[in-house]
C-alpha cells in the first residue's frame, strides 16, 4: 500500500536534488571558465608588461620613453575593456542560467503545491477550507516575492549592461587622446 503524500515528498526531494546538481553545475562551469579567462589575461598582461618594459630600457631619451608610454597605454586600456566585457558576459549567461532553472522549479512548485491545495480544499475536514485560503495566500506572496526578485536580478542585468556601455563610449575618447598624445611626442 502507497501513501500518495510519500510519494510526492519524495518526487519533489528528487526534484530539488536535480535543481542542486544543475545549479552546482552551473556554479562550477562559471567557475572554471572564470578561472580560463583570468590565467589568460594574467599572461597576456605579464607578457605585455616584459614586452613594453624591454622597449623602455631600449629607448635612447625621453622624448622616446613618453612615446612608448602612450603606445604602450593605448592596447592595454582595449584590452581591459575586451577582459571587462568577457567578464560581463560570463556573469550575465550564468545569470540567465540559473534564472531560468530557477524559474523552472518555480513553475513546477507552484503547480504542485495549487494542486495540493486543491486536494485539501476537497478533502478537509471541517475548518479545511482555512487551511486551504492561508496556504493559497502564502503561494501568493511568495509568487510575488519571485517576481519581484526576477524583476531586481533584470534591473541589475541592464545596469549592468548599461555601465559596459557606458565604459566603452568612454574608452573610445581616452584611445583618441592617447593616439593624438603619441603623435604630438613624435614630432617633436
Amino acid at each position: 500500500m502507497s501513501n500518495p503524500n510519500f510519494e510526492q515528498l519524495t518526487a519533489a526531494q528528487k526534484a530539488n536534488a536535480e535543481v542542486m546538481t544543475t545549479l552546482l553545475r552551473t556554479a562550477f562551469d562559471g567557475v572554471e571558465r572564470l578561472t580560463a579567462l583570468n590565467m589568460a589575461a594574467s599572461r597576456e598582461f605579464f607578457n605585455n608588461t616584459m614586452a613594453g618594459t624591454q622597449q623602455l630600457l631600449s629607448a635612447k631619451d625621453a622624448n622616446a620613453v613618453a612615446k612608448l608610454n602612450t603606445e604602450l597605454a593605448q592596447p592595454n586600456a582595449a584590452k581591459w575593456m575586451d577582459y571587462s566585457r568577457s567578464v560581463y558576459e560570463l556573469v550575465a549567461e550564468m545569470q540567465k542560467e540559473v534564472t531560468s532553472v530557477m524559474e523552472a522549479q518555480y513553475g513546477s512548485f507552484t503547480k504542485n503545491i495549487n494542486s495540493a491545495v486543491e486536494k485539501a480544499k476537497t478533502s478537509a475536514p471541517v475548518g479545511g477550507d482555512v487551511f486551504a485560503a492561508t496556504m493559497q495566500s502564502m503561494l501568493n506572496a511568495s509568487t510575488k516575492a519571485f517576481d519581484n526578485m526576477t524583476g531586481m536580478a533584470k534591473q541589475l542585468s541592464d545596469i549592468a549592461e548599461a555601465n559596459m556601455s557606458a565604459a566603452g563610449k568612454a574608452a573610445a575618447p581616452a584611445k583618441t587622446s592617447a593616439t593624438a598624445a603619441a603623435r604630438k611626442s613624435a614630432a617633436k
